[in-house]
């Protein structure tokens, strides 16, 4: 018995041990590209393309001033505001609605729906879908509207659409029939009971949206080509190395990625209690 209880002990705490250091490999895989991005933007530009140390040997804070004023940092950081909250509102209702009727409601089509959605969860069609997409918004009209680029950036939002609709499954239906009774209509049966249950999976939703569309490069730069003026911040940061000389500024580069990376942090502070909620409560209920 003594040799079991050794065994299991022996066992459980090299389990504890592999998981601490699976913990502090992905602790360091995560922090380092910021951590070199911070110091290399404090860098010249000939010792950050030259290798060299770690830190920098001379700290050049101008660069974070010369990045602020090539890059039009207001105009742009406004630019990226007004996307990402836009798209995060729309992508938050329609992803609402879509996993209330999807968890809730019986239609024709309905599995090959929830088929498609799911197959999307694993097929990436990436950069093959911009032409269609552009094409498409052109025929609109909406290729040089901001609102034609919010459009683009919400897409079909399938992840997000199955977990709002795992969330409403793990929610008893019992509740919309008792609210059925009392004479709520579908809608009011959203309104007042399903959106006040499900503001915690919602809040990740939004989450994960405006940092995604904050942080979205190709499809932005793409569907700005034909207006400059509606480029957001990561296009106008990447365009920073590109200057009159004839060796590209990476140095200047990292220093406006450094700014940009702050407005993210700032959103996810003041939405971490909720982040952390609706992951929490989206685990229990699965």
């Amino acid at each position: 018995m003594e040799a079991e209880a050794r065994s299991k002990k022996g066992s459980a705490r090299a389990v504890g041990v592999c998981s601490v250091a699976f913990l502090v490999v992905m602790m360091v895989f995560t922090i380092y590209p910021i951590l070199y991005t911070v110091f290399g933007s404090l860098k010249t530009n000939a010792e950050l393309t030259s290798g060299g140390s770690f830190f920098p040997k001379e700290w050049q804070f101008q660069n974070y001033y010369q990045a602020f004023i090539q890059a039009d940092f207001i105009k742009y950081t406004w630019n990226s505001v007004i996307l990402a909250v836009s798209t995060m509102v729309l992508a938050v209702v329609t992803c609402a609605l879509a996993g209330f009727i999807l968890a809730r409601r019986d239609f024709v089509g309905k599995k090959i729906l929830l088929a498609l959605y799911t197959s999307m969860m694993f097929i990436s069609l990436g950069s093959v879908t911009l032409y269609p997409i552009y094409q498409l918004l052109q025929k609109l009209g909406l290729h040089k509207n901001i609102a034609g680029l919010i459009i683009a950036l919400t897409g079909g939002q399938a992840v997000n659409v199955l977990l709002v609709m795992g969330f409403v499954k793990g929610v008893p239906k019992e509740l919309d029939e008792a609210a059925i009774i009392d004479g709520c209509s579908i809608y009011g049966v959203f309104g007042r009971i399903i959106l006040p249950i499900i503001k915690p999976i919602l809040a990740v939703v939004a989450l994960f949206v405006f940092r995604n569309t904050w942080n979205d490069y190709v499809t932005t730069l793409i569907m700005t080509i034909s207006n400059k003026g509606m480029q957001t911040l990561t296009v106008a940061v990447v365009q920073l190395k590109y200057s009159v000389n004839a060796a590209a500024e990476w140095h200047i580069m990292l220093a406006g990625a450094s700014i940009a990376i702050i407005p993210i942090l700032i959103v996810y502070l003041l939405c971490n209690k909720q982040f952390i909620a609706g992951l929490t409560a989206g685990a229990v209920k699965g």
